[in-house]
């Protein structure tokens, strides 16, 4: 059976491996397939696809929009993206211009408190990525200021800490509308990891729903068979299709494997092949 993995991360983001050493790695662990899904970031895309093309390996272009609904941090995946397409680039400027004004924030509140961390630093240290708190938490740890990655979040990036700074978001309905306004397919990345209650959640995939939300991982790293069963449900309860992926990041979370997660995950062939099935279906392409 054909294996895919439809959520994964580059050091773009807050990945530790390059797009080509991604392919490398999805063709050692004999995917199929996989999606470079980086946080509101393309940036990647370009050298997977290429990479992969010479490699015999097909990689789908994507993102994972970080959006705010209810107070919390939603993350919807957009997959078969046309980054070329104009309100696409548009919104991605934005993203970025709103990334930076955070992070020179954050970079302020941490100095004020004596840890050094000026944001040409962080680019230097990262070049050509988008600057996420892991590349902070990284950072820290790095020049001996934590002693994990976990103690970076516990004590300066988390969200309830005092150096935490806000940024704006987009709900998680704009960011569906504008994934299909590329062609593209909207899903709900990991919908148990809100913690949200059957009922709120049953709420937000309706309203997705009725804006053109597509799928919902319902295979996912740190699913029981019975959560699957319970995401299926869920899907279907809507008319939505399952997708899923592993969520890797590599040295950010070093027990999860690419294609498999923490051991347990299959994502089949099948489940991609019903995506390409319904964006044709979408947009005649």
């Amino acid at each position: 059976m054909n294996l895919v993995d439809l959520h994964v991360h580059s050091d773009k983001s807050d990945g530790s491996l390059s797009p080509c050493a991604l392919v490398d790695l999805a063709l050692l662990k004999g995917l199929s397939a996989f999606a470079l899904t980086d946080h509101d970031t393309t940036a990647g895309l370009q050298e997977a696809m290429a990479a992969g093309q010479a490699k015999g390996i097909e990689v789908i272009p994507g993102i994972e929009f970080s959006t705010e609904y209810g107070g919390r941090d939603i993350h919807i995946v957009g997959l078969f993206l046309d980054e070329n397409a104009p309100a696409f680039r548009a919104h991605i400027r934005e993203f970025v211009q709103s990334r930076i004004w955070r992070n020179k924030k954050l970079c302020a509140r941490l100095q004020e408190a004596g840890i050094y961390i000026p944001y040409e630093a962080l680019l230097e240290t990262f070049p050509d990525c988008v600057i996420t708190r892991g590349h902070y938490a990284r950072y820290l740890l790095d020049k001996g200021y934590v002693k994990s990655l976990k103690e970076a979040f516990d004590r300066y990036l988390g969200d309830h800490t005092p150096y935490f700074v806000p940024r704006e978001k987009i709900t998680p309905q704009q960011a569906v509308e504008l994934i299909l306004q590329t062609k593209g397919i909207p899903v709900l990345a990991h919908p148990l990891l809100y913690h949200m209650g059957k009922e709120a959640l049953e709420t937000l995939v309706r309203r997705l729903a009725d804006v053109g939300l597509v799928g919902i991982e319902v295979f996912y790293s740190t699913h029981s068979e019975g959560e699957t069963r319970q995401m299926q449900q869920l899907a279907s309860r809507f008319g939505l299709l399952p997708s899923g992926g592993s969520d890797f990041h590599g040295k950010a979370k070093p027990d999860l494997e690419m294609g498999t997660g923490y051991g347990r995950l299959v994502v089949p062939q099948s489940v991609l092949d019903g995506l390409k099935a319904k964006r044709k279906e979408l947009f005649h392409v």
